[in-house]
């Protein structure tokens, strides 16, 4: 597929902060060129009475009740902790 003649790669290698070489330049316009044609293409689609989504299905949240039940026992939570102190898990300090 050919490069659509108002496609500036240049510009476009600006926004998105790349410097190509020409060879990349070159196949990544054709590239791009192909992606704009195939939208051409969906641009055709008639959606006449179609709904706009962002899911094919409706998405709905399921929440769990919110009910207080009993966590882990502290050596359960603490058996794989490298170090520990005072039913803690110690780590090494990382900001001075």
């Amino acid at each position: 597929m050919a490069t659509p003649p108002d496609l500036n790669i240049d510009y476009v290698a600006h926004l998105a902060r790349l410097a190509l070489t020409p060879a990349e330049k070159a196949r990544f316009a054709t590239q791009l060129g192909d992606v704009l044609h195939h939208i051409e293409q969906l641009a055709k689609v008639n959606v006449e009475g179609v709904e706009p989504t962002a899911h094919a299905f409706p998405v709905e949240n399921i929440w769990q009740e919110d009910v207080a039940c009993p966590g882990l026992p502290v050596e359960l939570a603490l058996r794989n902790a490298p170090t520990q102190r005072d039913h803690l898990i110690s780590v090494p300090k990382v900001v001075e």
